[in-house]
């Protein structure tokens, strides 16, 4: 945790192509159905356990060509295992992939900075980036000039947020347009109040959850 709750300075991004989408594949897998050994249901374990103590009775207490059907029992409840678990793991990664291939990050999050205030949370860019304010999405933020050029996102004007093991995501609306912002956990060893940033989203959002498929990019500046 910092010693200093709130950042004196904003903390440069450094946001990587990998980690723009091994964070959206985070929060995708995240609001996807877990399939776990865990996520398996009390009614289909109770059917495997008595296909398995029907098809071990079977091997028992028969022999020869009569035992093929035992076998293939248990090989169903060795099958089933593995397609709800693995497979549906494979075909849930392969179909996000295919959503994400054509999605690059936009090349501002390279240079982007990142500050936790009282009042908001402080996205910061270069004087020298082109046209960085005049998006519709940052119209009415407060705006402050310098070697840098920052907007603050009220914490009021969170809509919703998530949070993985690695990231926060945040979505927020500012004069009826949305934006979103990935906030990548490592930023804590530099000194990011990682732990602010979540008590000021639970102040004003309780619940946490967002749809995936609503996720846009993070909001140029």
């Amino acid at each position: 945790m910092a010693l200093y709750p709130y950042t004196l300075q904003p903390v440069a991004l450094n946001l990587t192509e990998a980690e723009f989408h091994q964070a959206q594949y985070e929060l995708f897998a995240s609001a996807s159905p877990s399939f776990g050994l865990s996520s398996i249901k009390m009614k289909e374990w109770i059917i495997m356990a008595v296909t398995v103590i029907l098809a071990l009775a079977g091997l028992v207490f028969l022999t020869g060509y009569s035992t093929i059907i035992f076998w293939l029992m248990l090989a169903s409840v060795v099958i089933y295992l593995l397609v709800r678990t693995l497979g549906f793991k494979w075909y849930v990664k392969r179909e996000f992939e295919k959503q994400v291939a054509d999605q690059e990050m936009p090349d501002e999050m390279r240079q982007m900075k990142l500050g936790v205030q009282k009042h908001g949370l402080v996205m910061a860019m270069p004087v020298n980036q082109p046209d960085m304010f005049n998006s519709n999405q940052m119209r009415g933020m407060q705006m402050r000039p310098g070697s840098t050029q920052q907007a603050v996102v009220p914490w009021t004007s969170i809509k919703s947020w998530d949070e993985t093991d690695d990231y926060i995501f945040m979505m927020f609306e500012m004069k009826g347009q949305q934006g979103s912002q990935i906030v990548p956990k490592r930023l804590q060893a530099q000194k990011f109040p990682i732990d602010t940033v979540r008590q000021h989203l639970l102040e004003v959002i309780p619940a946490k959850g967002l749809n995936p498929e609503n996720l846009q990019p993070p909001t140029k500046i």
